[in-house]
């Protein structure tokens, strides 16, 4: 990905297999966000491919990614402040279906609450569904963000720093959720707090200046020279 002179992006490539948890680190400016809105259809790569299940999905918009088995969070919080708990996430359900129509308004709609429900009853926020999204800890609201993500069906789950911002306690209860969904999905995450990191991710891809520097177990990972050098501690 290439803005002007500047590449932020060049030639990172990775496969992963299905059921895996894979965390993306570096240091600021190593590419990781520019790589993740290629990956979900906010930037078009200037080059390049990104297979889903065989087929490029490269340079589609962001609906049609989304329509295509991935989902993300965002760094900050995206939801709708001013909607229910339980309106963020059936608005996201029913983006999934793009059949819905007004014809079929009332069953459509009751199908979506169950979704949402179900998925609410996932990330722990269940008994918050009428509240105000604005209303909710900062904790809960990135989990609602999973949540949101969780209600459009993905295959893969991308979380970019879904730990961002929270308390030692949050962090925790947020590490053994995503640990929890992965038993259903194959997970790409974004994240700084290596404790995290390293109790998730079945395996670390490191990016430097825009570029794969390393990959491998946590445990590789940890013993490095070069990662260590330029990320663990830099």
């Amino acid at each position: 990905m290439r803005f002007g002179g500047l590449t932020a992006v060049n030639n990172v490539s990775f496969t992963l297999p299905r059921g895996e948890i894979r965390a993306v680190i570096g240091p600021n400016g190593a590419g990781k966000s520019t790589f993740f809105n290629c990956l979900t259809g906010v930037l078009r790569p200037t080059s390049g491919r990104i297979y889903l299940n065989g087929e490029d999905v490269a340079g589609l918009p962001p609906h049609k990614i989304s329509h295509k088995g991935i989902a993300r969070s965002y760094q900050i919080t995206n939801i709708l402040p001013g909607a229910t708990v339980l309106e963020n996430v059936r608005i996201a359900a029913q983006s999934r279906h793009h059949s819905w129509s007004l014809l079929r308004h009332h069953q459509s709609f009751g199908d979506l609450i169950d979704r949402a429900l179900a998925v609410l009853r996932s990330v722990g926020l269940r008994d918050k569904e009428g509240e105000l999204a604005a209303s909710l800890s900062h904790g809960e609201q990135r989990n609602l963000e999973i949540a949101i993500a969780l209600a459009t069906e993905p295959e893969l789950l991308c979380l970019d720093e879904p730990t961002a911002g929270m308390s030692v306690t949050e962090t925790h209860a947020t590490t053994a959720l995503v640990r929890e969904i992965a038993s259903n999905l194959t997970i790409l995450i974004v994240e700084h707090d290596m404790e995290v990191v390293l109790g998730l991710a079945d395996r670390v891809t490191v990016l430097h200046y825009g570029e794969v520097l390393a990959e491998g177990t946590p445990a590789e990972i940890q013993a490095n020279p070069r990662v260590q050098e330029v990320y663990l501690k830099g």
